[in-house]
């Protein structure tokens, strides 16, 4: 189609070209005729000088016709290698069909672009070699709520040391952190960037092997080295020996920081416009105030910036965090610039030098990662402060696909979460075995030497954690009528545990006993069974068991629906004994169907017993015993 369009073109080129020789050589005829007619009638010369005249316009319009076509011709050229480009870049074979990388990024990689790309995704868990083509100084858009551009801050604001916490972290990010924070912070307020390497590849940054320009393969210190001529002595680092995690690097760069105010960022960051003025102004206010900005999500894939809007940083019972609405209060103000406050804090935090330290800056019992963030967010709370978010505040964040230091940080956050619970959370702290399917007591796992952490909490004569809960957080629900939980099983296949089966779906099954989230279940002292895990907010609604009153197959509902529906959810269960609807009055059992497998029914009992995992005696306050009965609510 393209390459006959092209012929048409230039066919008609050629005519019109044809066409404007012939007019010309009319146009002397005419004018030689005209010259002759002049002379003997001065009427005729009139009519003859009008021909001329529309002759000259004729052959103006052609050369603008002509002047088109020849564009278009370019045009039409270019259009025809473009495609034979493409066509040649799209025999390109993919070479990584799985890669999360090359979702929706990539189409135009050569092979070996591909495996270099894919190469340091893998170890970096973030898109290196696009980074490393991109301008250190790029442009990111101002996403904040559009208040905050009129907004003025005080000229005599604190100083501010910042810190970047890495480990293995790309170089190009590292130097993008830097040059953004240089970029964006006013001088007179930044005291110092520190970077604190967790121990990176023995201390040192490996370097990409595949790079288009020359300057991407500075080191880094030759390119701190380079930002002091500029800005002497801005930079500071501090190496660790060995790989001691998150928590210790980040106390390791607030005790050399010199600044009135820490900002304890991570090293794959890019700060936006005045994202330091909101948060030195509110700390200048209120200096037991700890402060956080509004993340932008960074795509790991594309590096493309997603705007987040304002919210509050939050936690379930496992201390997995989250982001939750404000309170009503804030919305009620209509003006999404002022600060809001938060029960916790994601990880990235500012804060007054002195007071951080006063409070008891992070516990440094926590290991590698998790917890530290929502154990400073009780701890300043129930200790004399408070935490907000700063909506005017504004830094992009990279998400990574994968986290540098473990592959599975389950077991580090579980930790550290049994030692939060033990230092802050009181009578509170079974919910935290509870969300993690741990018994209550005799859980073997060390969370270490707290005592100087509850002394801590003697000093500074803390606040117990119901006032937390009453005043701070109210959302988060006390799992206090618990009776009992974990896998269910019968004893007539105990290999097999009650499972909330394929999602969407609304039948629960039998399936390998594996103990994961999908066959957690809770029996409450209402009656109520809940399979495929709890929920630790109010705001929440968790599926329980229902008898539909008809059929064999039991179901899986929302728990609030069920009520408003009045289904029969409610059920009569002992320890070692029959699971029985209190209405219906039929059972919970299994039977082998006519492929040999066994399936979960309901049906007149037959005497089958269940065994569940975990027991609560005496609600939430005693011990667990794998011989007590659960007595009939």
């Amino acid at each position: 189609m393209m390459r006959s369009g092209w012929i048409k073109g230039f066919l008609l080129t050629s005519a019109m070209a044809g066409s404007l020789l012939y007019l010309s050589s009319i146009k002397k005829e005419v004018h030689t005729h005209s010259e002759r007619l002049s002379r003997a009638h001065h009427n005729d010369s009139i009519r003859g000088q009008g021909i001329l005249n529309r002759m000259d316009k004729m052959e103006t319009d052609i050369n603008r016709l002509l002047n088109v076509l020849n564009k278009l011709e370019k045009k039409e050229l270019v259009n025809q290698n473009n495609e034979e480009v493409k066509k040649e870049r799209s025999v390109v074979r993919k070479l990584y069909l799985n890669s999360y990388l090359f979702t929706k990024w990539g189409d135009d990689l050569s092979e070996e672009e591909q495996k270099e790309a894919e190469r340091l995704f893998v170890r970096y868990g973030y898109n290196s070699f696009l980074s490393d083509r991109l301008p250190l100084n790029r442009e990111i858009p101002d996403t904040r709520p559009a208040r905050c551009a009129k907004k003025t801050y005080p000229k005599d604001l604190p100083s501010i040391s910042v810190i970047l916490i890495y480990l293995d972290e790309a170089l190009s990010i590292i130097k993008r952190a830097i040059r953004s924070i240089i970029d964006k912070t006013p001088a007179l307020l930044l005291e110092e960037i520190i970077l604190v390497d967790d121990h990176s590849s023995n201390g040192k940054l490996k370097i990409p092997l595949f790079t288009f320009a020359e300057d991407l393969m500075e080191k880094l210190d030759e390119y701190i080295n380079s930002i002091h001529e500029e800005c002497p002595d801005l930079v500071k680092r501090v190496r660790h020996s060995e790989q001691l995690g998150l928590t210790q690097a980040r106390l390791s760069g607030w005790k050399v920081a010199v600044g009135e105010v820490v900002a304890i960022l991570d090293a794959h960051i890019e700060v936006h416009v005045q994202w330091a003025e909101p948060l030195l102004a509110r700390i200048k206010e209120d200096r037991t105030v700890i402060v956080t900005p509004v993340f932008d999500k960074v795509n790991y894939d594309d590096l493309k910036l997603v705007p987040y809007t304002s919210a509050a940083d939050a936690f379930d019972w496992a201390l997995w965090c989250m982001y939750e609405s404000f309170s009503p209060e804030w919305y009620a103000l209509k003006d999404d610039s002022l600060p809001g406050k938060s029960p916790s804090i994601m990880g990235i935090l500012v804060a007054d030098r002195k007071f951080f330290g006063e409070i008891g800056s992070l516990d440094g019992g926590m290991k590698i990662y998790g917890g530290e963030n929502v154990e400073l967010g009780i701890r300043v709370w129930l200790c004399g402060g408070s935490i907000e978010v700063i909506p005017c505040s504004k830094i992009a964040h990279i998400e990574r696909a994968t986290k540098p230091y473990l592959p599975d940080l389950n077991e580090m956050l579980k930790r550290n979460a049994l030692r939060v619970a033990e230092v802050w959370m009181d009578e509170y702290k079974y919910n935290v075995n509870i969300a993690w399917n741990l018994p209550l007591e005799n859980h073997g796992i060390d969370i270490g030497d707290v005592s100087e952490r509850k002394k801590l909490r003697e000093r500074l004569n803390c606040k117990p954690f119901k006032w937390y809960l009453d005043n701070v957080y109210p959302l988060l629900n006390p799992l206090t009528d618990v009776l009992a939980y974990g896998a269910l099983v019968n004893e007539l296949e105990p290999t097999l545990c009650i499972d909330q089966g394929p999602i969407p779906g609304n039948n629960p099954i039998l399936y390998g006993c594996h103990q994961q989230a999908s066959q957690h279940c809770y029996y409450r002292s209402n009656g109520q069974l809940y399979i495929g895990g709890i929920k630790s907010h109010k705001y929440n609604s968790n599926r329980c068991l229902v008898d539909p009153g008809s059929g064999v197959y039991p179901e899986l509902y929302e728990c609030k629906m069920v009520e408003q529906k009045k289904l029969h959810m409610l059920w009569v269960f002992k320890q070692n004994g029959a699971i029985q609807n209190r209405e219906t009055r039929r059972c919970l059992e299994i039977m082998v169907a006519g492929d040999g497998y066994y399936r979960l029914v309901i049906q007149q009992c037959t005497g089958q017993k269940w065994k569940i995992q975990h027991l609560i005696k005496g609600w939430l306050g005693g011990q667990g015993s794998k011989d007590k009965m659960i007595m009939e609510p």
